[in-house]
C-alpha cells in the first residue's frame, strides 16, 4: 500500500498494550517530516571548533560535578573515557532511609487510595565522552560499547541493593526532550518499586504469552518494519509506533536483562545504536530524543522469564503530546510505520 493510499487505521500495540491512530492526513509527507527545535550541538569532530564551553561534565572539570562512582577506564593516571557520578540534583536520594514493605507496594495492598512513602533511591549520570563536541553516535561502534558496558556495570551494582527493584536507564537529548546539558550524557533511576508503565508492559506481555505461548517481541518478523540486523540484535520501527519514526532495537535471542550483556552482543547493539541515532540525525534534522531500555525488574519470577524480553526504545520528539494523548491514553502518528522503516532503510549515512 503506497503512502498516498493510505487512510486511517488503529493498531494495537502488542508490548506496552496502547491502542494507536494512524493519520497521514494530519501531515506532510512521511520524508517532509523533520524536527523545527534541532538540537544544533557543538560541532562533530572535525569542524571548526566552538568556543570553549563552560561546561562541568568535560575534561579537567571534574571538581565542579557530584561524586564519582566509577570510571573507564579505571587508572588515574589515564584520561578517563567515561565517568559513572551522582546526579547533582536527584530525583530520589541514596542518603535517606529506604521505605519499608518494598516501596510501599506491601502497605499500598492493604491501604486504599492515596499513599506516600521516603523518596528513596539513586539516581545517577553517564558522561559518555570527555570531549563537548562529541555525540554519542560521533563515537566508534567500540565507543558505543564501553557506554553499553558502564550502564551494563552500574545497573548490577544497584541490583545488589536490596530495596533497589527496577532500574530505568534513559538518555535525554536536546532541551525539549529533558537534557538540561548540552555535553553527552544519560542518566539512570533506581527505583525502591516497579514502577507502573512496567507493571503494564509485563501484565500485556503476559496477556499475549498465554494466549498464544509466544514471547511479543520474540513473535515479530515482518520484513515491512525491519530496518537493520545485525546477528544479535534488530532494529525496527513496532508495528503500532506511538511515535512517528520511533524506533526498538530487540535482541534475536530471548534475553530478559539487559545488564547481562556481553562484551560481543554489546559491540554489535553498539553498532546498531550508532547507526540508527545517525539515521534519525540525518533524516529528522537531528531531532531532540529520548532512548530507554527497558528491562526486567530484579528477582523477577522464573515464570515470568518466558515473556520478559529486553530491548531499547527510542523515541524521536516531533510533536507534542495533545489533550486526546493525555486523555485517552491512545496515540496519533501521522506516519505508518512501513513507510518510516522504508525511508530509513534507503537512507545512507556513510558520508
Amino acid at each position: 500500500m503506497g503512502e498516498a493510499s493510505r487512510t486511517s487505521e488503529a493498531r494495537r500495540d502488542a508490548v506496552f498494550g496502547r491502542w494507536v491512530v494512524f493519520s497521514p492526513a494530519r501531515s506532510r509527507r512521511p520524508t517532509d517530516l523533520k524536527s523545527h527545535n534541532p538540537t544544533n550541538p557543538s560541532p562533530a569532530p572535525g569542524a571548526e571548533a566552538a568556543p570553549k564551553p563552560s561546561c562541568p561534565f568535560c575534561a579537567g572539570r571534574e571538581s565542579e560535578c557530584a561524586p564519582q562512582i566509577f570510571r573507564v577506564p579505571p587508572e588515574d593516571a589515564l584520561p578517563w573515557r567515561i565517568r559513572v557520578i551522582e546526579n547533582l540534583y536527584p530525583a530520589l536520594r541514596r542518603d535517606v532511609e529506604p521505605p519499608e514493605g518494598g516501596g510501599g507496594e506491601a502497605e499500598a495492598a492493604e491501604l486504599p487510595g492515596e499513599l506516600a512513602v521516603r523518596g528513596f533511591g539513586f539516581h545517577d549520570v553517564v558522561i559518555e565522552t570527555p570531549r563537548h563536541d562529541v555525540r554519542l553516535w560521533d563515537l566508534e561502534a567500540e565507543g558505543v560499547r564501553e557506554v553499553l558496558l558502564a550502564y551494563a556495570a552500574r545497573v548490577r551494582q544497584l541490583g545488589e541493593h536490596p530495596a533497589v527493584k527496577y532500574v530505568q536507564v534513559f538518555k535525554n537529548h536536546g532541551a525539549s526532550a529533558g537534557a538540561s546539558m548540552a555535553h553527552s550524557h544519560s542518566q539512570m533511576l533506581g527505583t525502591p518499586f516497579v514502577p507502573p508503565s512496567v507493571k503494564s508492559r509485563f501484565n500485556c506481555m503476559k496477556e499475549v504469552f498465554d494466549k498464544s505461548g509466544n514471547c511479543s517481541l520474540c513473535e515479530i518478523s515482518s520484513k515491512d518494519i525491519l530496518i537493520s540486523e545485525t546477528p544479535n540484535f534488530s532494529a525496527i520501527v513496532p508495528f503500532a509506533a506511538s511515535y512517528p519514526f520511533e524506533i526498538w532495537i530487540i535482541p534475536r535471542q530471548h534475553l530478559s536483562y539487559f545488564h547481562e550483556i556481553d562484551q560481543d552482543k554489546a559491540l554489535d547493539l553498539g553498532s546498531l545504536l550508532k547507526l540508527m541515532l545517525q539515521k534519525l540525525s540525518k533524516q529528522l534534522n537531528d531531532p531532540p530524543f529520548n532512548f530507554m531500555i527497558h528491562s526486567a525488574p530484579f528477582g523477577l519470577s522464573s515464570s515470568c522469564l518466558p515473556y520478559a524480553h529486553w530491548f531499547v526504545q527510542i523515541v524521536p520528539q516531533l510533536s507534542v503530546i495533545g489533550g486526546f494523548e493525555l486523555g485517552s491514553g491512545c496515540y496519533i502518528n501521522p506516519v505508518f510505520p512501513e513507510d518510516a522503516a522504508k525511508i530509513l532503510i534507503e537512507l545512507d549515512c556513510s558520508t
